[in-house]
């Protein structure tokens, strides 16, 4: 694999953003930065542009600019664009299979409404083996400003019954370059023939959470071992997973999640728990593809 960050441009404000975090990415990796425009991306285009060449020419001014903004900010990065053709989503995906990861940009739509992941987006998490991450754009006065790092913590969400060695080393690899601490959450909740036994023992609740804390921390005990400097913690915690990462989530730089690489042309690609961070978390998220 190069050591390369590819970003997705499609000449709106949330690319803008997605490359300057992928450029700030990028130099902390010391890898290079491959701005990528994908053909037809454009679900709402700023301009009209109407034919073959003018398509081309405003695609190839996107990628100058950013390019040339980039290298401005980052004199030492090396910095390379292209265009691609076919099925935006896969194309993305595909430009992006060497790299070390795709950067995309989505919108904020309000503190309520959360943010959008348009059809490309979405369809690009499906289809990437890589991880991608959602870098948002918020505007109307809302902090942080577009791209910028925060200086919290990674904060990445797991399944104690689930595989999820792709999520930590990527997410204990993170912090490590960031130097920042690391939150692991895993949500749960009593099996509901419980949840509603009115005499319920107090002590098997307590008993079920001493389980998972154990199978928790037995779960993450080779990766303090391998990062024995970097500040963790791991929260086994009664609630829906997802609220739960989201809580953790609201001063993160970063948060981790996965989706599971489904080999059926059938079924849901994107997890209940990482749509929803997908589209409420203000961070920036990272979808982690693992079997």
């Amino acid at each position: 694999m190069a050591n390369r960050v590819t970003v997705g441009l499609d000449g709106s404000p949330e690319s803008a953003a997605a490359a300057r975090w992928a450029a700030d990415e990028a130099e902390l990796r010391g890898a290079s930065l491959d701005l990528v425009h994908a053909e037809e991306w454009l679900e709402n285009p700023p301009l009209p542009v109407t034919t073959a060449e003018e398509r081309r020419q405003w695609a190839e001014a996107v990628l100058r600019d950013t390019a040339d903004e980039t290298r401005r900010v980052h004199p030492s990065l090396k910095v390379d664009t292209r265009r691609v053709g076919g099925l935006p989503s896969l194309a993305l995906a595909h430009a992006a299979e060497d790299s070390d990861m795709l950067v995309l940009g989505s919108r904020a739509l309000g503190s309520v409404r959360g943010f959008l992941v348009g059809s490309t987006g979405a369809g690009t998490v499906v289809e990437a083996v890589r991880p991608v991450v959602l870098v948002r754009s918020l505007d109307r006065g809302d902090n942080p400003p577009d791209g910028a790092r925060d200086r919290g913590p990674i904060v990445v969400g797991v399944d104690i019954h689930q595989r999820n060695e792709e999520l930590l080393a990527f997410a204990f690899e993170e912090a490590s370059r960031l130097r920042c601490p690391l939150v692991i959450i895993h949500g749960w909740s009593l099996p509901p023939v419980l949840s509603y036994a009115p005499d319920l023992d107090p002590g098997v609740e307590q008993e079920m959470a001493h389980g998972i804390t154990t199978a928790l921390d037995e779960m993450i005990s080779p990766w303090h071992a391998k990062y024995p400097s970097l500040q963790v913690d791991s929260r086994a915690t009664i609630g829906q997973p997802a609220i739960q990462i989201l809580d953790a989530a609201s001063t993160a730089a970063l948060v981790v999640v996965g989706r599971r690489i489904r080999h059926s042309a059938f079924g849901t690609h994107i997890g209940p728990i990482t749509h929803a961070v997908m589209h409420h978390a203000a961070a920036p998220v990272a979808v982690i593809a693992h079997e």
